[in-house]
């Protein structure tokens, strides 16, 4: 391939990293098309892993994100506040009887570890109850209490610390049971073992019980003896709570439905399960399908519209470079999280340089407030397979609606959001540049207008390289996942007469989307030939963007010869006979795409020749104008002859290559020069001639003579 000319001096940035990397890139080549896609495919999100193979995948990649993005967007409006009902806004208080009565009749104790914390909180009277977020420990705290008849039960300001807590216990409001929800512990207020000893005789005195429930947190002092609190699986709240919402045989049916089952396969908050119950037992079949990605876009929702501190914004920061990485390396996600929140910090403030806190949330809590989850796993990478720590959502559905939701939902963030992809754009890690165009995408698919002009057509006309490549890559994936007008774009680019740098982009983007249209993509790249022969007519020193149009375009034709075989093929064939820079770049792209070098024992080409009669036709017979054209000659040879070596160690090779080279023989003229080559060409690397080119030259002859 004929490399891009390196690149003149990139546009500043204003993120440091991004001006460092760019600094770089006037050195840089545009990555060449075999390798970039190579990228594309190992990096892409799973739900974007719909590998271009000649078919039209878009429909089944829309079903994954497009679905996901458009499918939560009925307005069901539910009260997530809490199991009981009576959530996180209570302060303090007496808790009515029947609130708890309520609570009694749902309460589901089977798979949780109830029994023995209700004789824990019988025998200590004081308990702390830890656990995850939104796993029904409030619930579990009101319904240990009432279990042991500690009633009335009051509820106690979670402001107060936990020095004080013992001083505000007192006989005069005649409460038995006392709740602590959420006791503010820090770094200054910290949970110790002293308070707990002084809270178990004050209960005692007072012939009461307390329960106190807190996250996880490292403001715990060891010696306090935690109560761990383990959720009832939600299979088993739905069981048990719908039939009293309906009758049995209509909970059974209901329970069997597929949308149930789909529910069920995610990971799932206590609330979101209760409240599922009640849209179950309307019966209305429409929500009970809508209502898994509803509870998922409200989740999403409630995680952005907090109050903002520095501590929150910057898990909002990382929660988004999450759903860019989702089940990338967590090093690497929370690495770039920093500079995105650096950049949300600054919205409005271009002045604001507070530092950012070297050490902040662990990764485990930071993960469990994200709902998703840490793992190990092995990849491959240029410097062999390394075993990665990631980071991946329970659900991954959740990274879409995420960026989704804060292109959309919050526009006063897109100004951060696009200076962080401008840098991730001309990353030096193929990954982070793949998931930096796969977000893009998926912007483009929520708001093609705003990500068009805002983001990708920046990139399209950008200095360096890798900004260019990355247009590309958004390009394809938004195409992958059903955004709209992609190929009309590309198209309308790829004909461009004025814009060298968009015409690029557009080019080496037919390669990546168009077997799924061959013949439509081959139609544009030969407009464009057909303008870069004209033009170098008239202007013999053609200026260095016209240069690599030109050089791009045999390379696009070679991607949709790999993938659209077939189809291409044909469409080649026609534009050989047609005008002559038609003609050049046929047989430009078919040897391209014959030299291509692939790990594999036999030439990809040759590979489809062998499963194809329609295509082993036309590759002999584009091979045969090959061989026949005075500039394309050479190239054609020493295709054959990388071809009969490939043949002597691959029996497959051998055999299709056998099959193939009859076809290529249209006159004694043809065959003189074919016999030339088997009885001249040498080994690899200057060896004696191989033996599979006698056989074949052996095997060449037996019908001609026999005619």
């Amino acid at each position: 391939m004929s490399a891009q000319a390196p690149q003149s001096a990139p546009e500043a940035e204003a993120d440091p990293r991004a001006a460092e990397e760019s600094t770089t890139e006037v050195d840089q080549p545009a990555q060449e098309p075999w390798a970039a896609r190579r990228d594309l495919d190992a990096h892409v999100p799973e739900s974007m892993d719909l590998r271009f193979r000649g078919t039209n995948h878009g429909v089944t990649a829309q079903q994954v994100i497009g679905d996901i993005i458009t499918g939560g967007k009925t307005e069901h409006h539910y009260n997530f506040a809490g199991y009981s009902g009576f959530g996180g806004g209570q302060v303090s208080g007496e808790i009515p009887e029947q609130a708890l009565e309520r609570l009694a009749g749902d309460f589901v104790e089977e798979g949780t570890p109830f029994a023995e914390l209700l004789d824990r909180l019988r025998e200590e009277r004081v308990i702390v109850l830890t656990g995850d977020p939104f796993t029904g420990r409030r619930t579990a705290a009101l319904m240990l209490l009432h279990r042991l008849g500690a009633t009335p039960v009051r509820a106690l300001d979670r402001e107060v610390t936990p020095g004080e807590l013992s001083q505000r216990l007192t006989s005069g409001d005649g409460a038995v049971g006392h709740v602590l929800c959420d006791l503010d512990i820090s770094r200054e207020q910290p949970l110790r073992e002293a308070h707990l000893l002084a809270l178990r005789d004050r209960m005692r005195e007072l012939k009461a019980y307390l329960v106190i429930t807190v996250g996880h947190s490292p403001y715990v002092e060891d010696t306090v003896e935690l109560a761990a609190w383990l959720p009832p699986e939600p299979a088993a709240v739905l069981a048990s709570l719908l039939p009293k919402r309906t009758d049995e045989a209509r909970a059974r049916r209901l329970l069997a439905l597929p949308a149930v089952a789909e529910f069920l396969s995610h990971e799932r908050q206590i609330r979101e399960v209760v409240h599922y119950v009640a849209v179950l037992a309307e019966a209305d079949e429409a929500r009970i399908k809508q209502y898994s990605l509803v509870a998922l876009e409200q989740q999403v929702q409630e995680w952005f519209e907090e109050a903002e501190t520095p501590v929150q914004l910057r898990e909002k920061a990382f929660l988004i470079a999450l759903a860019a990485f989702d089940k990338g390396p967590y090093a690497l996600t929370a690495e770039l999280s920093d500079v995105l929140y650096a950049a949300l910090r600054s919205t409005g403030d271009e002045k604001y340089q507070k530092p950012i806190p070297v050490f902040g949330t662990h990764i485990g809590k930071r993960l469990q407030n994200a709902r998703a989850k840490r793992y190990d796993d092995r990849e491959m990478t240029e410097w062999g397979p390394v075993t990665q720590v990631k980071a991946a959502f329970h659900d991954e559905r959740v990274a879409p609606v995420v960026l989704r939701e804060v292109w959309t939902g919050h526009p006063a963030a897109r100004p951060a959001l696009i200076k962080w992809l401008d840098g991730l754009s001309v990353d030096g890690r193929p990954f982070v540049r793949t998931r930096a165009a796969a977000t893009v995408a998926v912007l483009a698919y929520t708001d093609l207008p705003s990500t068009m002009a805002l983001i990708v057509e920046r990139w399209a006309g950008a200095k360096e390289s890798r900004r260019q490549l990355t247009a590309v890559s958004a390009l394809a994936l938004a195409h992958r996942i059903g955004a709209p007008n992609i190929p009309r774009i590309v198209d309308t680019w790829s004909t461009a007469t004025q814009d060298p740098k968009r015409c690029w982009v557009a080019v080496r983007a037919l390669g990546l989307i168009g077997p799924e249209r061959p013949t439509e993509a081959l139609s544009a790249l030969l407009v464009q030939a057909r303008h870069q022969h004209d033009k170098q007519l008239k202007q013999p020193h053609t200026g260095v963007g016209d240069r690599q149009v030109a050089a791009e375009l045999p390379q696009s034709v070679a991607l949709l010869l790999s993938s659209a075989a077939d189809p291409a093929l044909s469409a080649l064939l026609t534009a050989v006979d047609g005008h002559p820079s038609s003609r050049v770049l046929a047989l430009d792209g078919f040897l391209t795409a014959c030299e291509r070098p692939d790990p594999a024992a036999c030439p990809p080409l040759l590979c489809q020749a062998a499963h194809s009669p329609l295509a082993a036709e036309r590759i002999a017979r584009l091979l045969g104008v090959a061989l026949n054209d005075r500039t394309a000659n050479e190239r054609a040879e020493n295709v054959l002859r990388s071809w009969i070596r490939a043949a002597d160690s691959d029996p497959a090779t051998e055999g299709a290559l056998s099959a193939l080279l009859p076809a290529t023989i249209a006159d004694p003229r043809d065959a003189a020069r074919l016999s030339h080559l088997l009885d001249t060409v040498q080994g690899v690397d200057g060896r004696p001639r191989p033996a599979v080119a006698e056989r074949m030259r052996t095997a060449l002859a037996r019908p001609h003579a026999h005619a």
